[in-house]
């Protein structure tokens, strides 16, 4: 007698969403756009992306002005739902707000658009990590310094943040250490974390 193969459940895989931070004032490279600002003759959030769109299931873009120039990068913008330019966990909040629609399960990565050399094995590591702690937040770590910006949070964060956002709190690392968290050490890499804040620091890093 023939018997019809039975079926394996698949076991639904939570996404993983790359958020780029890109919401911020530029305020140190006077006022300018960072994301925007070419390095080597593409924009650095090129750059950024190129590394992070091949590890993650999903790609994002977080920033405040100049909407239409990202959305022609091929991600979807959010932009801050808090006003006046809170700061890289006001992206967060709006990253896990979009990604935990309709009660959706997902993990949202965070790496900053001026970050054009990071680890392309960011998250892999963080997401193993995570998942081995039990954790609902991994943070990076590179020779001993936090990288508050290299983040992995799940979505049942989300309300745990916009609290902590509504109490007028803005330090990454004082949430993520109030959380469920995990530390994941990138050490012997340090420059993979090295982000572009001034003019200077963007000339250092031209191709010569």
């Amino acid at each position: 007698m023939n018997l019809a193969p039975i079926p394996i459940p698949t076991i639904p895989t939570i996404p993983i969403i790359g958020l780029i931070l890109a919401g911020g004032q530029g305020r140190r490279m006077g006022g300018v756009d960072k994301g925007l600002v070419e390095l080597d003759g593409r924009p650095m959030i090129a750059q950024v992306i190129a590394r992070l769109r091949p590890q993650v299931d999903v790609l994002l873009i977080n920033a405040n002005r100049n909407a239409d120039t990202y959305a022609v990068l091929g991600a979807p913008v959010v932009a801050d739902r808090h006003a006046g330019f809170v700061g890289p966990l006001a992206g967060l909040d709006a990253g896990l707000h979009h990604a935990g629609e309709d009660d959706r399960e997902a993990w949202v990565l965070t790496c900053p658009c001026d970050s054009p050399a990071l680890p392309l094995d960011l998250v892999a590591r963080l997401h193993r990590a995570v998942l081995a702690a039990g954790a609902d937040v991994a943070m990076a770590r590179a020779d001993g310094q936090l990288q508050p910006v290299f983040l992995l949070a799940h979505t049942r964060s989300a309300a745990a943040l916009a609290a902590y956002l509504a109490g007028g709190e803005r330090k990454i690392d004082r949430w993520v250490l109030a959380q469920k968290h995990v530390l994941v050490d990138f050490d012997g890499c340090p420059e993979a974390f090295a982000n572009i804040n001034t003019a200077s620091e963007l000339a250092q890093q031209q191709k010569k």
